[in-house]
């Protein structure tokens, strides 16, 4: 017997359906519908827009006094908050309903706990009856977790700020623990240097404690936790944080396929209570295929501002990709298609760099220098092929070096890209690149060869800190862990790094495979990876595999490559995307400036709005497309087939 389908998450939540009900919603979609417009911050009687909206709904649950006391509540959070920013937040309509959901929740559960269990069971009995037989019966238990499907680039870290407050506002008993368990010691010292700026008291979780901060957040990272002590390494036994938690999960879907670290996320919070935030629950859900977690995040997200969401309202930016498709063996020993999409890449990225340095009124719109990344699935480890030897990472390494050493192939190249006659080479019909690139077109038709040319001259001056080629070069940078530098043989300065766990391997590699790549020595200087979000960073190209995806933030990703990631990769990545399409925006709105009425934008502008992705046997690709396409989020998205070719 075919086993029984299990219903997408989307499907499934049922606390979040039960929030909008006491808003006087039929679904969370219909809330966020008619508040998406409501406008922001406080007015002088008190009362946001969004509270104010929400008083006058016809079917609202929540007693108006109460709203009143939440409105307050978050006003004060806010301004405590605010107290020590230079840049006073001000919350987004869907930050302020994700605040009110919580502030409500929390109350009820600090002054009705069997009346909230009896209200959220009479509404999962009633919620859509061809899923509600597959959710269990709300247990005491429930109560004690919340957690939030939001978008990288909606505020997740300032949701958890306001948490912070919001729970120990409503919470009675005194707490032996309030932890925040990261993925990476990255995040967790990003988290505290944010922290500090929202006035929550924090530190390591090794760091003495003050008395001055008696509730305190301690960061550790989920690596460093274990049900028992082993070794003599760092980890931590749960023990150790033994009785009433408040805990605080970054990046939740850590925990969802990987049972050994969910049930150490449990114990930490079993006699008290959890925070959890994730942009990626669907996906990491999807790829764990586990029905009952599936099921237990239904009953706990209460709010679900998934990428879908964040995108309808014109929050981010908008994202194109390109991926070639195919196996390594579709591809033989032949480079071009590889090489030809990587040079297509490096135009838009080189367009949006253009665009950035020309100016053109764009500062009131806060985007940062256009920096390209590149994330392969192998960093050492090799594949074969008729004795040759290659990783992913190398595979980008050795486009670089081509096209800066190589001026013939990069002129003709960039030539028949932009002018339409590379879908020989990629092994298709029609131009893929039809719609790209509509700068750089400007003034080519008059004299092609002379544009690829003088494009070509400016790209190495503008990219490449070059004023010819000559190959490229990687030198090890000695003091700064894992870290390569990587510039034109003939320039005086780095145009990029790659960033690896062992660094002195892939080196190794490179020497096997084309050892002129690799300079003479290793240079004595600072981590030019700490240095990428610096105004005069060199950095203009980023490289590695997946150490760099949780717990780094930047605001200047603008193009993605992606080589040879599979599915099991695909939650990171959608990761590391939601970063690409962060967008501070006009006045700090997040949105970008198509989704608004703006008649005096700059007319290049939506090209630094936009993120490309460029991807080569990416596979997890057509799951996340179709992923988009279910949620009517529909990218200009061309899937490139390749050709097979006889051996």
């Amino acid at each position: 017997m075919a086993k029984p389908k299990t219903l997408p998450l989307q499907r499934q939540l049922v606390l979040a359906h039960w929030a909008a009900r006491e808003f006087g919603y039929d679904s969370p979609k219909a809330l966020r519908d008619d508040l998406r417009e409501a406008g922001e911050g406080f007015g002088a009687d008190g009362w946001s827009p969004v509270g104010l909206r929400l008083r006058s709904r016809p079917g609202l649950r929540i007693p108006e006094s109460e709203l009143r006391q939440y409105e307050d509540a978050l006003r004060g959070d806010l301004r405590r908050m605010n107290a020590g920013r230079r840049e006073p937040i001000t919350l987004r309509y869907f930050q302020h309903l994700a605040a009110l959901a919580s502030e409500h929740f929390l109350h009820r559960r600090a002054t009705g706990r069997r009346e909230l269990l009896e209200s959220l069971n009479r509404f999962r009995s009633g919620f859509r009856s061809s899923v509600s037989s597959a959710i269990p019966r709300f247990e005491d238990p429930d109560l004690d977790r919340l957690c939030f499907w939001m978008a990288t680039g909606s505020g997740k870290t300032l949701l958890l700020h306001l948490h912070y407050f919001q729970f120990l506002r409503h919470h009675r008993k005194a707490l032996d623990n309030i932890l925040l368990v990261a993925p990476n010691e990255a995040r967790s010292a990003q988290h505290l240097e944010e922290a500090a700026i929202s006035g929550v008291p924090a530190r390591r979780f090794d760091a003495p404690s003050t008395p001055d901060q008696p509730d305190a957040v301690r960061a550790i990272e989920i690596t460093k936790l274990a049900e028992e002590k082993k070794g003599q390494g760092v980890t931590v036994p749960v023990e150790a944080f033994a009785g009433n938690n408040l805990v605080f999960v970054d990046e939740g879907h850590k925990g969802s396929g990987g049972e050994a670290w969910r049930k150490v996320r449990d114990a930490l919070a079993e006699t008290g209570f959890t925070f959890e935030y994730s942009a990626t629950f669907g996906q990491a859900l999807a790829a764990a295929g586990k029905a009952e977690l599936v099921r237990k995040y239904g009953k706990s997200i209460l709010f679900d501002y998934s990428y879908r969401w964040f995108h309808r309202d014109g929050y981010g930016k908008e994202f194109r990709v390109l991926n070639l498709e195919g196996s390594r063996s579709d591809f033989g020993d032949d480079p071009e298609p590889t090489h030809t999409l990587l040079l297509a890449g490096l135009l838009s990225f080189f367009e949006q760099r253009l665009t950035f340095d020309a100016g053109d009124r764009i500062a009131p719109y806060r985007i940062e220098r256009p920096l390209w990344v590149f994330v392969g699935g192998t960093v050492n480890a090799l594949y074969r092929r008729k004795k040759r030897q290659r990783s992913d990472v190398l595979t980008v390494c050795l486009f670089f070096h081509r096209f800066l050493g190589d001026r013939d192939w990069a002129v003709n190249t960039i030539r028949s890209v932009l002018g339409g006659t590379a879908a020989g080479v990629l092994g298709v019909v029609g131009d893929p690149f039809a719609d790209w690139f509509p700068r750089l077109r400007e003034g080519r038709s008059a004299d092609p060869a002379g544009h690829a040319e003088e494009l070509y001259r400016d790209m190495l001056g503008r990219l490449f800190h070059a004023r010819s080629g000559g190959g490229l070069e990687m030198r090890s940078i000695r003091g700064a862990d894992g870290e390569i530098a990587i510039r034109a043989q003939k320039a005086e300065r780095d145009f990029g790094v790659i960033y690896v766990g062992d660094r002195n391997k892939l080196v190794g590699r490179a020497e096997q495979v084309a050892p002129e790549l690799v300079g003479p020595e290793q240079v004595v200087g600072e981590s030019l990876f700490a240095t990428i979000n610096d105004p005069d960073s060199p950095v203009e190209v980023l490289i590695g595999a997946r150490r760099f995806i949780e717990g780094w933030n930047s605001w200047r990703v603008s193009g993605m490559g992606l080589l040879n990631l599979g599915r099991v990769e695909g939650s990171q990545i959608i990761q590391l995307f939601g970063r690409g399409v962060r967008l501070r925006g006009r006045d700090f709105s997040l949105k970008r400036s198509t989704a608004g009425d703006h008649p005096a934008r700059p007319r290049w502008l939506p090209l630094l709005e936009t993120l490309n992705v460029f991807g080569i046997r990416a596979d997890f690709m057509a799951a996340f497309h179709k992923a988009l396409a279910a949620e009517k989020v529909v990218p200009e998205s061309v899937p490139v087939p390749i050709r097979v070719r006889a051996e």
